[in-house]
């Protein structure tokens, strides 16, 4: 089997930043510590790995089809992390303190 030139860059791209996320997702799995995770961030580049998956799916490129699928689970795991254990009891405008 030959591969494109094309289908090489596409394959190492995808495999990089898809690698380049188990770091932080791995991190925050073991620890359950989403403190410097931003929920706004997480949701905007969740939202841009799912519109990627798409588009991968409607080129019919499975570079980006797999690569954006193992992104996008490691991405809605982290917002579900933050949303569960990003706050912590007695923090925030009910627990007294003023706004910044």
């Amino acid at each position: 089997m030959v591969i494109s030139l094309t289908d090489a860059i596409g394959s190492a791209a995808a495999f990089l930043t898809t690698a380049s996320f188990l770091p932080q997702a791995w991190l925050s799995f073991r620890t359950r510590d989403v403190s410097g995770v931003s929920l706004g961030m997480y949701s905007v580049f969740t939202t841009g790995v799912a519109l990627w998956l798409a588009y991968g799916w409607l080129l019919g490129s499975w570079p980006m089809l797999i690569a954006n699928t193992i992104t996008l689970a490691l991405s809605l795991a982290i917002v579900a992390m933050k949303l569960v254990y990003g706050r912590k009891p007695g923090r925030g405008r009910a627990a007294g303190r003023a706004p910044k």
